[in-house]
Order: structure tokens, then sequence, then C-alpha cells
């Protein structure tokens, strides 16, 4: 029998049975021009498939208006000329820490809790965006003419977490297959019961998500499904950084001992991640602290996806990749090979000369969205705002006393100006202005999104001030509102065209400057003495950097840097010390 099956038992290929042993590599946070080397080391591990997620959201900006959604496509052509299998995870939600779990903020901000639901305005979206995106998987399918590396497409992703709507769940089986899906399909969710019993679909094989503990979380899943190969499609071997939180790290034989125990059950495994990369342009996502219900603080991701892999975020294998491949070649069918060569470095460190500098209100009347007014202040989604700020402006009357300023579902942090002058930054957890504030007065707050939910009850959940302003008791009405998108920046000639206004000396706003590289290669952008805000180098957006740490600089995929001159914008957008420096390195 041709092609890949889910067998009583095993996986098989071609009648034969095969294990699994896959690694998580998202495309979307690996520069293109780099995929190649990441998948060979993927090769080097002693790994024979790759695993991708699929973010709806990068790829649909706009209903119906989609962009290079042919990634996907490509990159599966790079997973068969590395010679590896391939599952794709297309949700429509992905979670994945990245922004709003992938789900469109177009999406989300009407719908509301109608999202991964049922709901017939939420699934024609959904089946809008499958037909055009299994465009890219269909053809690309193991056992087809072409030959193509894909062995598996997942159903949803962790739906036990969220919901139980299994009508839900058949209309997605259903979807798959209508547009030409055959290979198996599969959920994954944590090893409890609640898990399970809500993201499973009878005759669809169900796989488990853990960070150790496999004999114990496999047991949980045998309680469901006796029959059927046994898989943890998240081996949890490394996580991730919140801003503001200790930088956290797994120890490498400790992984090494829980990815042994995996295989010693006879299971496959996808190790979570084996390159976890960058969440490039801001579309890193944010958790929920507050325990097992994670409706607590907003905990937002830092823009490094380096999750103390195997693989680091800029390529070099690390003692927990020497640790696992030492785990996997007793698996391999032939001797594994050798790592590729790393990728060049940065010749020598080289400093930034940033000349110019334009002002934020500047740069949001040339680059944001039209300003209008409003009754109450509306929300990101309201102003078609998925990543950037908000400015909001309103107008305390007087003549009254000081009365205190606050403001109620904040989301997520506001820097305040009172008649031009800064006067405090305010979060959802800090949300009063320290100093009453006296009328009339002429308010402004400048909000940041940090990142949308990407878990648990709370994702989907709006952005900006999602409640009101108060003086006092009163809501403060009058509301003028303009958004700064970060796709504004996509445009190299509007982001010049913005006209400077002398030096910056710290001042927040646009600086823009060169760097000379001599030979260029992998480095990272140092912004010692920066606050908070957006780094670009060449028209190409690093991310978001934040003096809270604990990441302290930016990865710069070698493929962005040129021989010469090299185009630098950074946006500042609360402040820097004067004659602050920005650094390759």
């Amino acid at each position: 029998m041709d092609g890949f099956r889910v067998g009583e038992d095993d996986f098989e290929v071609d009648g034969r049975p095969v294990r699994l042993l896959s690694g998580a590599l998202h495309y979307f946070r690996v520069h293109e021009a780099q995929w190649g080397h990441r998948l060979a080391m993927l090769r080097a591990m002693g790994l024979n498939c790759v695993e991708t997620y699929v973010p709806w959201n990068l790829h649909e900006p706009r209903p119906g208006r989609y962009r290079d959604v042919s990634a996907l496509g490509r990159f599966l052509d790079a997973a068969r000329e590395a010679g590896l299998w391939a599952i794709v995870r297309p949700g429509p939600y992905i979670c994945a820490e990245w922004e709003n779990g992938g789900l469109p903020h177009w999406l989300t901000g009407p719908l509301g809790a109608r999202a991964r639901t049922r709901d017939g305005e939420y699934l024609a979206h959904v089946e809008r965006w499958f037909h055009r995106l299994l465009r890219e998987v269909v053809p690309r399918q193991h056992g087809g003419a072409d030959g193509g590396p894909v062995i598996m497409v997942q159903v949803e992703n962790e739906y036990g977490s969220y919901g139980s709507d299994q009508v839900y769940l058949r209309r997605l089986v259903d979807l798959l297959r209508g547009e030409g899906v055959r290979v198996p399909l599969f959920t994954s969710d944590g090893p409890e019961d609640h898990m399970l019993s809500g993201g499973s679909i009878p005759g669809v094989l169900a796989t488990a998500n853990f960070g150790s503990g496999a004999r114990s979380g496999f047991g949980t899943l045998r309680a469901h499904r006796p029959k059927g190969p046994l898989m943890c499609m998240e081996f949890w071997c490394g996580w991730f950084d919140h801003w503001g939180a200790d930088h956290v790290v797994r120890d490498a034989d400790d992984a090494a001992a829980a990815l042994r125990e995996i295989l010693e059950c006879g299971a496959s495994v996808n190790l979570y991640m084996a390159h976890g990369g960058t969440n490039f342009a801001g579309w890193a996502g944010a958790n929920r602290g507050g325990g097992a219900l994670h409706d607590g603080p907003l905990e937002p991701d830092v823009t490094s996806y380096d999750y103390d892999a195997p693989i680091d975020e800029s390529g070099r294998p690390t003692a927990k990749f020497w640790r696992f491949r030492e785990v996997l070649a007793p698996y391999a069918t032939k001797p594994l090979p050798e790592p590729p060569p790393p990728p060049p470095v940065l010749g020598a460190p080289a400093t930034a000369a940033l000349t110019e500098w334009a002002p934020l209100d500047t740069v949001l009347e040339c680059l944001g969205t039209p300003e209008a007014e409003h009754a109450v202040p509306p929300t990101f989604e309201e102003l078609d705002v998925d990543r950037g700020l908000v400015r909001y402006a309103l107008t305390v009357p007087g003549p009254r006393r000081p009365y205190r300023l606050s403001v109620r579902g904040l989301r997520d942090l506001a820097v305040v100006y009172v008649d031009g002058e800064r006067a405090g930054v305010l979060t959802e957890d800090e949300s009063v202005l320290e100093d009453p504030v006296a009328g009339h007065a002429r308010v402004e707050l400048w909000v940041e999104s940090l990142g949308r939910v990407n878990y648990g009850p709370r994702s989907g959940e709006s952005k900006g001030i999602c409640g009101g302003v108060l003086h006092e008791r009163q809501y403060l009405h009058g509301v003028r509102a303009r958004g700064l998108r970060l796709d504004a920046f996509d445009v190299p000639s509007a982001v010049r065209a913005v006209p400077v206004a002398g030096p910056g000396e710290g001042r927040r706003g646009l600086y823009r400057g060169r760097v000379e590289v001599g030979s260029p290669g992998d480095a990272f952008l140092e912004l010692p003495g920066w606050t908070r805000g957006f780094a670009w180098v060449n028209g190409f957006n690093l991310g978001r950097y934040w003096s809270v740490g604990p990441q302290r600089s930016l990865y710069v995929p070698g493929p962005v840097l040129r021989e010469g001159v090299n185009e630098v914008w950074v946006l500042e957008l609360e402040g820097a010390a004067p004659g602050a420096a920005v650094t390759l390195s």
C-alpha cells in the first residue's frame, strides 16, 4: 500500500511501520534564506520530519486580502529537498505564543466568543481562508504524483484546553477533506481527561502534548484511545520568556532523559521547539497568569523565540542538540549526517549613526490612520490596528478642581501627556494617574498593544481602551483616536519621507541612520539606554525591544545585512538616554 497511514499500533509508510522523529520549525519565524540550513540541522540531530504551524493573521491581514500564502508551499518544498517529511498544523487557531493565537484581529474583534465554535459567520471566514491555504498543502501530500512531504494535517489545536464544540471540530474535518486533504488527520491536547474529551474527534488520531512524564501522559491517552500509534505532538524541551521575567532554561540532561522516556514507550515525537527562531515584526503574543484558569495579569512574550531549543535562535547547536542526537541516533536507519557549516557571522562590531529624528506626532501624522472623533474610545479592532499603537486625545472640561484620572479596560500600556507634558505611564493593573488633573486640560494617551493573548479563555480579547477614561467618577466623552499600524513601516519610501526635526536627544520618536558593515553575517542589535520600541535594519522589522528584559538584544539574520551602508530605524515610544547607542555585534 502506497503512502502514509495510521495503523492499529504504528504509523506506516508503504505498508512498513515507521516512527516519526519530528521537530517543530516555524517557517514564519526564520528568514527564508536560512530555511535550508535549519532543516539540515534537524536532519543532523536525527529527525526525519519537520512540523510547522500556519498563522492565519500573518497571511490574511484583512478579509480576502492575502499576503504571501505561498511561503508555506515554498517551505514544504524546502523540507522535501532536505529529505524530511512534514506535518502541517493549519489551525485556524495555533496558540504558538503568536499574536492572537494566529486568529486575525478583524475576526475576533467583532465575533468575540463566537470564534472557535460552530458559528456560521466564523466558519464562513475559515472556509474562505482554508480554500486559499490548502492549495499549498494538497498538491504536496505524501503519496501523490509529485511525491510530496506532507504526511499529516492537524484539526484545530489544543481545542480541549478551550472548548467542547464537537460540531465545530467535525465541520473542520469535513472542510479539510472537502478541500482535498487525504493524508491522516489528528488532534493534539494535554494529557488530561477534560482536554482529551473536549478536543478529540471520533475516528481521528489523538495525540498528547507534554514536557515530561511520558508514561503517565500516554497512560491517560490510552484510557481514551486504546488503539492507534502513540505520539507526543509537542514535547516541550524548553520554554518561552516573558518581558520583565527571568530567562527560562531547561537542563539538557533532564530534557534528554524525558525524550528517552517517550521513545522507550514506543512512541513517536515532535520536539517543540527543535528551532524556535524569532517573533519578528511585533508578532509575539501574550499569556495571562493566574494559574490554571489563565485569567490573571498580562504576560507579554519577548521577541526572541529561542525557546531554549536544541538549535538556538541563530541556528547554532547547543548542548541540548548533542544530547538529543545521542538519544535519537539509535533510532535512525542509517548514520546521521554531520551538521552543516554554521552561517557566517558579522565580521566586526559596528555602531550606527542615527542622524535624523522625527517626533512621534509627526510619524503618526505621516504614517497613521485618519483621525476621527468618537463618543467613547474605540478599540484597536474598531480602528483596524493589529500591531502598533493608538493615540487617544480628549479634553477634561473646566473649570474644575483636580481629580484623579483613570482608565478602565486598558490593554495594555499607555504613556499619558497632560497639556503636552508627560504625566506618567499606566497599565492594566496600575490604571490611575499619580497626580490629579484639573480642567480645562488636554489629555493624550498613547496606548500600545504588547501582544494579543494567544492561550486560554481570554484569547481574542480586544486591545486599546476597552472601557473608558474617567475623571473622578465621570466618563470623558468626545475622544479623538488615530492608529499607527506597524505595517505602515513596510513601505521604506514612506518612512524616509517622514520629515525630520533636528536631533532627537533621547526624545520619543523615529530615529533614522546608517551603519557601515564590512563583512555581513548573523548579528545582534544592541540598544543600551533605549526604553521600548521597535527596530528595523534595511526595512526588515527585527521586533520589539524593551529595557525591562530579560532579552537585551535583537537577532539580525545575516541575509538582512549587506556589505557597505545599511539603513537603521529605531521607533522609541517612551524616551531614551541622550546619546544612547545602537550597535551591531
